[in-house]
């Protein structure tokens, strides 16, 4: 009776260890877990808003004389872009800035012995933001002309935005998230799995750079406005269930 008993135990053992190995082997091929994936969206495009400034300055021992300096100044520029085809109303022009400037003087040994009053400078600037970029552009080279007229003008770099940006950003999420899918869906096929839910989805940095240039991305995003064509890209990081 042992005998029997043990035996039975014995068949029983090999049944449920047969059962186990069998959904082994079922089992075998089929994939579990998750899936990351990172997808990205680019696109090229062109800037539609210009920003540009300047400053000019007059000098003289006398403030009144500076100011009077000053305002000749203005009026050149102002009638020199209203040349170029540009809409004075547009101008934005900064308060006046005031400094004392003195000359240091030294004794014929180089000794140091004080400061002489030179006069009175005063700066101003003016900026204008502008969709005609072409033209605006244009003007920022040629600026220089006005030192025939007697003003000497600093141009800054103009820089460069786009008004439409926020719709640009919805596209770029709308290709990353799409890349990533098409990736997400390639490696479940490839591991003879299928693609299930989306468990989450994670957006990257927004990057704006330079056409073409060698600027580097940055944690904190890239936003770049020294040029006028200009590539954007985004990140978008997808978790998929696998079954």
């Amino acid at each position: 009776m042992k005998q029997h008993t043990s035996a039975l135990i014995f068949a029983l053992a090999i049944i449920v260890s047969s059962l186990f190995l069998g959904k082994a082997y079922v089992d075998r091929n089929k994939v579990s877990g998750e899936i990351q994936v990172t997808g990205l969206g680019k696109a090229d495009f062109t800037s539609d808003l210009i920003v540009w400034e300047g400053r000019f300055n007059a000098q003289n021992i006398d403030i009144q004389q500076a100011y009077l300096t000053l305002a000749k100044n203005k009026s050149t520029i102002n009638s020199y872009l209203e040349e170029k085809g540009i809409n004075t109303e547009q101008l934005i022009y900064s308060a006046v800035k005031t400094n004392k400037k003195h000359k240091r003087l030294y004794t014929p040994s180089g000794d140091y012995r004080g400061e002489e009053f030179e006069g009175y400078e005063l700066t101003q600037s003016v900026q204008i933001e502008s969709k005609e970029v072409l033209k605006i552009e244009r003007v920022s080279r040629e600026i220089t002309e006005l030192l025939n007229q007697g003003v000497q003008f600093y141009s800054e770099s103009p820089r460069y935005y786009y008004t439409k940006l926020a719709d640009l950003k919805i596209e770029m999420i709308s290709k990353a998230t799409e890349d990533a899918r098409v990736r997400a869906e390639k490696i479940a096929q490839f591991s003879g799995g299928n693609l299930g839910k989306l468990e989450s989805a994670k957006m990257g940095v927004f990057q704006i750079t330079g056409q073409n240039s060698k600027e580097d991305y940055s944690w904190g995003g890239t936003f770049n406005t020294s040029s006028k064509e200009k590539t954007a890209s985004i990140t978008m990081k997808l978790v998929y269930k696998v079954k």
